[in-house]
C-alpha cells in the first residue's frame, strides 16, 4: 500500500468537496476499491470513519455561526442513526451467513452513486438549458405536525440504511431533501446538512468498528490529505465557476459508479 499516494489524492478529493460540496464519499471509497484494490467492506468502513471527522469539523464551524436549522436535524437523525445502523446490521447479518459481501458491496456502492449523481445531474441541466421550466414544488414537510415529523424520519431512516451500507450519500441526498421538502435557504442549508451528516457518520463509524472492517492506516493516510484539501478548495471556492466544475465531477462519478458495477 502507497500511502503517500492515498494521501495525496485525498489531497486532491479534499479540494473537489471543498469547492464544490460534494464528492467526498463517492470518490474516496471507489479510489480506495479500484485503486488500491482495498476490499469494499474495509473502504467503506475506513471511509466512514475517515469522513466522520471532516463532517465535525465542518459542523462545528456552522454550530459556531448558528446557521444550523436544530428541528430538521433532530427529525432527520431520528430516523437516519437507526437507519444507518440496520444497514450495518444487515451486512453484519450476510458475514455471518457467509454471503461474498464485497461483491455485494460494489454494486450496491455504484448504484447508490449513479442514482444520486443522475439525480443532480438532471437537475442542474435543466437549471442550465431551461431556466423557465419549473418542476413542481413538492408540499413543506411542517414539523409542528404529527405527519411531518413522521416523514421526516421515515426520510432519515432510508437515507441512513443506505449510508450505513455503502458510505455515500450522507450529504449529498440528503442536501436535496432539505432543499425540496424542507426549504432551507441558503445560509442554513449546508450548517444543517453538515450537523445531521456528523451526527449520522458518527453513529455509522460505531457500527463499522464493530464490523472489523476499518483499517487505521488507511484512515490516517485519508485525513492527511482530504483535510488539508478541503480547507484550501473552501477558500478557492469563490473563485472558479461551479457549474462547469460540478459538471466534469458528475461525469467522473458516473464513470467511477459504471467501473464499479463492473468491476463486481
Amino acid at each position: 500500500m502507497n500511502y503517500t499516494l492515498l494521501s495525496a489524492l485525498s489531497f486532491l478529493v479534499g479540494i473537489l468537496v471543498g469547492l464544490t460540496g460534494i464528492g467526498g464519499a463517492s470518490l474516496i471509497t471507489p479510489m480506495l476499491v479500484l485503486v488500491f484494490q482495498v476490499p469494499a467492506s474495509v473502504a467503506i468502513g475506513s471511509d466512514v470513519v475517515a469522513a466522520t471527522l471532516m463532517k465535525i469539523v465542518g459542523a462545528a464551524k456552522h454550530w459556531q455561526q448558528q446557521t444550523v436549522n436544530l428541528q430538521v436535524v433532530r427529525w432527520l437523525a431520528y430516523g437516519s442513526v437507526p437507519g444507518s445502523l440496520l444497514g450495518v446490521g444487515i451486512l453484519q447479518r450476510l458475514q455471518l451467513l457467509g454471503a461474498s459481501l464485497d461483491a455485494l458491496l460494489l454494486r450496491l456502492l455504484g448504484v447508490a452513486i449513479l442514482l444520486i449523481t443522475l439525480v443532480a445531474l438532471i437537475q442542474m441541466v435543466l437549471i442550465i438549458f431551461t431556466p423557465q421550466f419549473q418542476l413542481p414544488i413538492p408540499p413543506k414537510l411542517d414539523l409542528e405536525t404529527r405527519s411531518g415529523k413522521s416523514a421526516a424520519v421515515a426520510i432519515g431512516a432510508i437515507l441512513g440504511c443506505v449510508v450505513g451500507m455503502t458510505s455515500v450519500s450522507s450529504g449529498s441526498m440528503f442536501a436535496l431533501v432539505l432543499i425540496a421538502l424542507f426549504q432551507l435557504d441558503a445560509q442554513k442549508l449546508v450548517g444543517t446538512d453538515l450537523v445531521q451528516a456528523a451526527i449520522l457518520l458518527a453513529f455509522t463509524s460505531l457500527g463499522h468498528l464493530s464490523l472489523g472492517t476499518v483499517d487505521w492506516s488507511l484512515v490516517i493516510a485519508i485525513w492527511l490529505g482530504s483535510i488539508p484539501g478541503v480547507l484550501i478548495g473552501a477558500r478557492l471556492c469563490q473563485q472558479i465557476p461551479q457549474r462547469p466544475l460540478r459538471f466534469v465531477l458528475y461525469m467522473l462519478l458516473i464513470m467511477v459508479s459504471w467501473k464499479l458495477v463492473h468491476f463486481a
